[in-house]
């Protein structure tokens, strides 16, 4: 590895080497074409692109909470003291949208077949949900965070690691901040950490009373320049939002997620006793995406030493949908950085040994340096801290711009 502080450039076709998020300040990820092209583009016309798992394993639970029932599909379960991955969608969609394609990308699998997987449905968004009754009142965003405790719970999970998606990135964001040991680490794409002042709820509004649930949603999901194109992938989103999430309870998860207040975090040290998120993050999303800015002011409100900025060229507003081989990279890396090294299988070699896909998560010390690998259902592994102890290794800093 180099000297800390040195760029890292990682090239197609080269075997990854052990590297800590920590030596990383940018990280160059081979082109990749857009998943939709050609024939896989009209395959989405067909809903089971979108709602049907290539696993076979996931069981479905209902799960009481403080707030109501709450929908989960999981595969696997606990061992040791491995975390979960626990998913949570946007608005306007459910886990197999939001995550079906991303999850079943091959090199994804080769990673998360060593943990249980949780996807966590918002409440009424699920496939075949029944309408709320009339006068329901959806939980607040805060209260849908309070929600996942339950899960966590009933499950026997000790730690989590949460991916989400613009409102569930929210969600899981507050989370984190109300229950920080239940969470590891965090991956939120296109997260909007500000509420809606006036003038974007009068929009919004505006909006609701001249077009459809489903183009008001789209534009919060794509950017203007693949709404402008009407897209395939756009065009298919249109059909699925309409005819698969229930209507009415989306209006009202709509209408909570317009509601919600400010995030509340702050960088260290900008104001007194600043609250922000204690775990590893990444953040992640794709250039010209409607949600850009949110995600640009959420990254100056992280802390640096732990928070990685990811920005992802031609994947629009979905990256996990447009570019799931660029995420798992990234996500790899990220497992990397809070103590756990993934050795895949690389398809694009040929000739010579490459190691079986396996998941070991190496022992740290308080100090960043890596020591002897360990079990993976070891103790807890430690992120990366600075520490008076760490002379001669730089300072740590996690946030990585990067534009892939």
């Amino acid at each position: 590895m180099k000297v800390l502080g040195h760029k890292i450039e990682l090239l197609t076709g080269l075997l990854l080497h052990d590297v800590t998020m920590a030596g990383l300040q940018e990280l160059r990820f081979p082109e990749e074409k857009p998943l939709l092209r050609g024939q896989d583009a009209a395959e989405l016309e067909n809903s089971d692109t979108f709602l049907l798992a290539v696993d076979t394993d996931w069981k479905e639970h209902d799960i009481e909470t403080p707030y109501g029932l709450l929908h989960v599909v999981i595969r696997g379960s606990p061992k040791g003291n491995r975390p979960a991955i626990l998913t949570y969608h946007d608005v306007g969609l459910n886990h197999k949208l939001c995550f079906n394609t991303f999850f079943n990308f091959e090199d994804m699998q080769e990673i998360t077949k060593h943990f249980v997987v949780c996807h966590v449905d918002a409440p009424g968004q699920q496939v075949g949900a029944s309408q709320f009754p009339q006068g329901y009142q959806f939980p607040s965003m805060e209260q849908l965070a309070a929600m996942l405790p339950s899960v966590v719970q009933h499950f026997g999970f000790k730690y989590v690691i949460g991916i989400g998606v613009g409102a569930g990135a929210y969600v899981l964001a507050k989370f984190a901040l109300i229950f920080p040991d239940l969470v590891e680490g965090l991956v939120l794409m296109n997260i909007d950490p500000n509420g809606k002042g006036w003038i974007d709820w009068a929009a919004t509004k505006l909006s609701g009373l001249t077009s459809t649930l489903p183009d008001t949603v789209l534009s919060h999901l794509f950017s203007q320049e693949e709404l402008a194109n009407n897209t395939e992938l756009v065009q298919s989103y249109r059909q699925q939002i309409g005819n698969v999430v229930n209507q009415a309870n989306l209006q009202l998860f709509w209408n909570m997620y317009n509601s919600r207040r400010d995030l509340d975090i702050n960088r260290p040290g900008t104001v007194p006793n600043a609250k922000t998120l204690r775990c590893p993050v990444m953040l992640v999303v794709g250039d010209n995406a409607p949600a850009e800015d949110g995600v640009v002011e959420c990254n100056s409100k992280l802390d640096p030493g732990t928070t990685t900025f990811l920005k992802m060229a031609d994947s629009g507003g979905l990256p996990q949908v447009t570019q799931p081989g660029k995420l798992t990279e990234a996500f790899k890396y990220f497992l990397q950085g809070m103590g756990y090294i993934a050795y895949l299988k690389d398809r694009r070699l040929s000739g010579g040994a490459v190691p079986s896909a396996s998941m070991t998560r190496l022992a740290r010390s308080r100090t960043a340096s890596l020591t002897s690998a360990s079990s993976v259902d070891g103790s807890r592994p430690q992120a990366c801290t600075h520490s008076e102890s760490s002379e001669g290794l730089g300072q740590v800093n996690h946030t990585m711009e990067v534009s892939c």
